[in-house]
């Protein structure tokens, strides 16, 4: 059975609604159709220290969450879009992502070959586009595969006041993206979970 963990990068705590989480729930409910395992950590609420190595020291939440992360086969990461760019909350998890770089198998593979990455972002201005070049080449780099049309995104007008989690209904693009993204990135992890990557050379 394939296992996708979310990590929501939104900067809200908890229990306040987030457009972000809201977005991630919808692509695991996907997901969760096909007979997948999910699970969800809205990053905000745990104390993830800055760094680039995978333990930080005292109180830092991430090594938790990491072995979350290299347990799952999918990874989804969900993100707004602040002054055009991924939130503060996701860069952090891009950086403690770095560390994976050190981290590898006995035969010379990254621990993250072999897992699928796919991409929820939201906001109220343009740069969903950036926002997917930044996050895939930065998962990529510390190896994840990204399948064919891996992001699903909304974003209202520029300079709008309307979040995602206000809408009356899902828009029919994005329900479709959604429906894209999951189908494909599932595909991908099927695949990889039978036939990983050859041994480094």
């Amino acid at each position: 059975m394939t296992s996708v963990i979310a990590l929501v990068c939104t900067l809200t705590p908890s229990p306040d609604p987030s457009s972000s989480q809201l977005l991630a729930e919808q692509v695991l409910a996907g997901f969760a159709e096909q007979g997948c395992t999910t699970s969800l950590v809205r990053v905000v609420d745990h104390d993830v220290k800055p760094g680039v190595k995978k333990d930080m020291g005292a109180g830092d939440a991430w090594p938790g969450i990491r072995a979350q992360v290299l347990e799952a086969d999918v990874l989804l990461i969900a993100t707004p879009i602040w002054m055009g760019q991924q939130s503060s909350v996701c860069k952090r998890v891009l950086e403690r992502l770095d560390a994976e770089l050190s981290e590898k198998d006995e035969q010379g593979r990254l621990l993250t070959y072999g897992k699928v990455a796919c991409l929820a972002v939201v906001g109220n201005e343009d740069g969903a586009h950036f926002v997917t070049a930044e996050v895939f080449q930065a998962l990529n780099d510390v190896g994840f595969t990204v399948p064919a049309a891996a992001v699903t995104y909304w974003h209202g007008p520029a300079m709008g006041s309307t979040d995602y989690k206000d809408l009356d209904e899902v828009p029919e693009v994005t329900a479709g993206t959604t429906k894209t993204l999951v189908a494909n990135t599932l595909h991908l992890a099927t695949l990889l979970k039978k036939d990983q990557y050859p041994p480094a050379s």
